[in-house]
């Protein structure tokens, strides 16, 4: 499938239909909630009919499913080539959060969906989502560990304790953050890492 702009409803109806169904469901379910969407708002936003979605999709759960999925997915990805690369473990660390708040804040809409309605999804579904996110967690948690083997960050901060404070704060940034602001993006991400890193250090 090919990827589709994230978090945006797309003016180009010559999108593949699948990117096109989950780039209008993306955006209205970060606008009016998952619950406060039909099925029936989707396909009209998309230009499309419901047997068309059911064909890609089949239910609301689904296209919720796949926002998670994706976002998920992309962020591993990078992650892993950003763990695997060149550099310290300070540096491949930094440019690790760096990245993970660049691509929620590239997405936030998909970003702001995922931490609202990640509970409305079937268990299954769920628990999938939550390993995914733990395997996510626990190669950024290793970066963190290779940096206290190196002497580059204190020991005695468990690893663990460091990335869920780390993400606690990501997490909220749908809850306050609106585009426009006086703080451009850029500026918000290095306060976070500094504020990471500053509290890693010796």
């Amino acid at each position: 499938m090919t990827q589709a702009p994230m978090g945006r409803i797309p003016a180009d109806l010559n999108l593949p239909l699948p990117d096109r169904l989950l780039a209008v469901a993306t955006r209205m379910f970060a606008e009016k909630g998952f619950e406060n969407t039909s099925v029936q708002e989707i396909v009209n936003a998309a230009g499309v009919t419901k047997g068309a979605m059911y064909h890609y999709f089949g239910s609301k759960d689904d296209l919720l499913y796949e926002i998670y999925h994706r976002l998920l997915g992309l962020q591993m990805s990078r992650l892993e080539q950003i763990a695997d690369g060149p550099g310290t473990a300070e540096e491949r660390l930094r440019a690790a959060a760096v990245d993970v708040l660049n691509t929620s804040f590239l997405y936030l809409d998909d970003f702001t969906v995922f931490f609202r309605s990640t509970h409305l999804l079937p268990r299954d579904r769920r628990e999938a989502v939550r390993a995914e996110r733990r395997r996510y967690h626990e190669r950024f948690r290793d970066l963190v560990e290779e940096g206290q083997r190196a002497g580059s960050f204190r020991p005695a901060t468990p690893a663990d304790i460091a990335v869920h404070f780390f993400f606690g704060t990501v997490h909220q940034i749908g809850v306050w953050y609106r585009p426009g602001g006086t703080l451009k993006t850029e500026a918000i991400s290095d306060h976070y890492v500094d504020l990471l890193l500053n509290g890693l250090k010796n």
